[in-house]
């Protein structure tokens, strides 16, 4: 059902993402944006077209997740719920920039959670359906990829999906799980990524200053980086417009 013009709390759809970068060419692209905090959560809110959508910013991993989407469903009561971000590849077929959209999601206790989802994949341009897996670490070499795409039959892995995907199953929420690949299988990332990116998705200055000190080509690693997530960011949020679009127009 749409949501009141002048019902400033509701969204019909609410996006639990980890860092600010994933989501924000999904915000410039939104009218009337609002921003609060609570905790150390960030919220935004904003009109896309005629769909009012929330965002909870959550910080990086499962618990974390948890709690932004029970503050979301608390606050907005959205009628749909995304988990949206970045994800690591762990098959050799995904490169930079494809679309994964779930149709189950498996942590490391291997119990698979099922998505009612009836959308075909079209590999050739890039859109990917089918198993998520949800890490409490970050996944940073290929080698470790590969063995958890062996080991959970996954195409991608994330931090915050799975905990998405309960919080909703428990309030009887509609969920999607859409993920953008920031990174492939032709490399691992840079280490200092483990120490410079903190819980909550943002840079923490002292140890990206010790990471040049200590390796200064780490500062070339990490700009390509920023750079790869940039458009990989910019490619998700064309891909949830048209989802947004759709979500609105069945009501």
């Amino acid at each position: 059902m749409p949501v009141s013009k002048d019902d400033l709390t509701h969204a019909e759809v609410g996006i639990v993402h980890a860092t600010e970068m994933e989501i924000s060419p999904l915000l410039s692209r939104c009218d009337r944006v609002s921003k609060y905090t609570g905790g150390d959560l960030v919220v935004r809110g904003g009109k896309f077209d005629k769909t009012r959508v929330a965002f909870v910013q959550s910080g990086m991993g499962p618990a974390r997740a948890a709690k932004a989407t029970q503050a979301l469903i608390d606050a907005h009561s959205p009628e749909w719920i995304l988990s949206a971000g970045y994800s690591g590849a762990l098959r050799p077929e995904l490169k930079r920039n494809d679309i994964v959209v779930a149709d189950s999601i498996v942590d490391a206790a291997g119990v698979p959670l099922t998505i009612d989802l009836k959308m075909p994949a079209d590999p050739a341009r890039g859109l990917h359906v089918g198993r998520l897996f949800t890490s409490d670490t970050m996944v940073r070499t290929v080698a470790e990829k590969q063995a958890l795409g062996e080991k959970y039959q996954a195409l991608a892995v994330d931090m915050e999906s799975i905990a998405v995907a309960r919080k909703c199953q428990q309030f009887k929420t509609r969920f999607l799980a859409i993920r953008v690949i920031s990174d492939d299988m032709t490399a691992d990332l840079p280490p200092e990524i483990l120490t410079v990116v903190g819980s909550t998705g943002a840079v923490r200055l002292g140890a990206a200053v010790s990471a040049l000190w200590n390796r200064p080509g780490s500062i070339t690693d990490m700009w390509k980086l920023r750079t790869d997530a940039m458009g990989a960011a910019d490619k998700l949020a064309t891909f949830l417009e048209g989802v947004i679009d759709q979500l609105h127009r069945a009501g």
